[in-house]
């Protein structure tokens, strides 16, 4: 498991939120930064990304996930395959450590270092330390709440963030409508 971070991407009525928290930790015990920007908008701002894991990694997987988006106009499930592939196989690559989450209007996806690129069944997913605690939020609160899914992804990442020592309350969330 990635610690230091949470992020939790939401898809509900044409509307897609991906939130991340705002905490660096170094180790176990030190805090390093509160407002860290591990969400971000690539591909001209139509695909939302937010990333789990090493930070350095994380800018290196980035770059190369917003050049499969250029290289594939924009077609976010065939530049994930694309990046999945050449992150298990390339050397260099394979040993990032790192998971990051991709959206755009249409698709949700997570994407790891050993070739996964999942799809959830539910409109909701979540990465990092306390990426448990904001996916069980976020379900519930998809199921039973009308919140929008900005909205739903706020909620989860404050829930999200009053349990787990490694997640912050400085949040940031990107909607990509």
């Amino acid at each position: 498991m990635f610690r230091g971070t949470t992020i939790i991407a939401v898809k509900k009525d044409g509307r897609t939120a991906v939130g991340g928290d705002g905490q660096v930790t170094l180790g176990q015990a030190v805090i390093m930064k509160n407002n860290a920007r591990k969400v971000r908008r690539l591909y001209h701002d139509q695909v939302a990304v937010g990333f789990a894991g090493s930070v350095a990694d994380a800018f290196t997987l980035f770059d190369k996930f917003e050049s499969k988006l250029e290289e594939h106009h924009g077609n976010l499930t065939r530049s994930a395959v694309e990046l999945a592939k050449e992150w298990r196989t390339d050397r260099m690559l394979r040993h990032l450590e790192a998971l990051l989450i991709a959206a755009d209007r249409e698709s949700l996806l997570v994407i790891s270092g050993s070739g996964e690129v999942i799809e959830p069944d539910d409109g909701a997913a979540a990465i990092g330390s306390g990426g448990n605690y904001a996916l069980a939020a976020a379900r519930a609160l998809l199921r039973h709440t009308d919140m929008d899914a900005g909205a739903i992804a706020l909620e989860a990442m404050r829930i999200a963030a009053s349990i787990c020592v490694f997640t912050n309350d400085q949040i940031v969330i990107e909607e990509i409508t």
